[in-house]
């Protein structure tokens, strides 16, 4: 049976099951565990749910009829499923747009201008609060906690994607480069490579360090007062 999804906030789907890609999935991960113990693979197989409705339908999310599957699959408590499925932000339990936007405010990233941000994610999406999708369906905005990079704050994370170093005019360009079907590279959005410095490495910019003075000779270590405690001539 396919799966069926109406727009966001409409009905949830009456069917669902896995296609080959999510079966092929399934697989691998259920070979991890004793087969007592397969229920252990509860997250993984919700994460295969919700890569499936966004291939499938273009919005990634969790319908409860999926939910149903997978605890049949787990032979587990329908019950137990929801409260995983329920409990941690990263799974969707209704529809969203095709592209994520999830805008950590936490400490961090609110010191580094993540208003600015959530500002820009609203000017460009017509969303006028988290937890809202845009009338065109491809954006759906949600405030998230801390996403745990902080030296590249402020963070707009796109479904799993990171962005970093945002301020507003480069969250207004990212966000008009997904409406044109583009994907930018993750990472920072700034001139440094991970989280070294902007701009390039400020220490050790030699490519080798400074030769030790007395490089060359050869010393033969005599024994120090204690066992094991190499003497040195200096």
């Amino acid at each position: 049976m396919s799966t069926q999804l109406t727009a966001p906030g409409g009905a949830e789907p009456t069917h669902f099951a896995f296609d080959a890609e999510s079966e092929q999935q399934i697989a691998g991960i259920l070979a991890k565990y004793p087969p007592e113990r397969k229920a252990s693979g509860v997250l993984p197989l919700l994460y295969v749910v919700q890569k499936q409705m966004g291939r499938q339908t273009g919005s990634a999310w969790i319908p409860r009829i999926a939910m149903d599957v997978v605890a049949e699959r787990l032979e587990m408590a329908p019950i137990r499923v929801y409260e995983v499925a329920t409990f941690y932000l990263m799974f969707n339990t209704k529809p969203i747009g095709r592209y994520h936007l999830q805008v950590c405010t936490t400490t961090s990233c609110w010191l580094r201008g993540s208003d600015d941000v959530t500002a820009a994610c609203k000017a460009a999406t017509g969303i006028k609060a988290f937890g809202e999708t845009s009338a065109d369906g491809l954006f759906t905005l949600t405030e998230v906690e801390c996403l745990g990079a902080c030296a590249n704050a402020p963070i707009l994370q796109v479904d799993d994607d990171y962005y970093e170093d945002l301020d507003g005019p480069r969250t207004l360009e990212l966000i008009e480069a997904l409406k044109r079907g583009e994907r930018p590279t993750p990472g920072p959005t700034i001139d440094r490579m991970s989280s070294a410095p902007a701009g390039g490495r400020k220490v050790l910019v030699d490519d080798a360090a400074a030769k030790p003075q007395g490089q060359g000779k050869t010393h033969v270590a005599r024994q120090g007062p204690h066992l094991h405690q190499p003497v040195w001539p200096e």
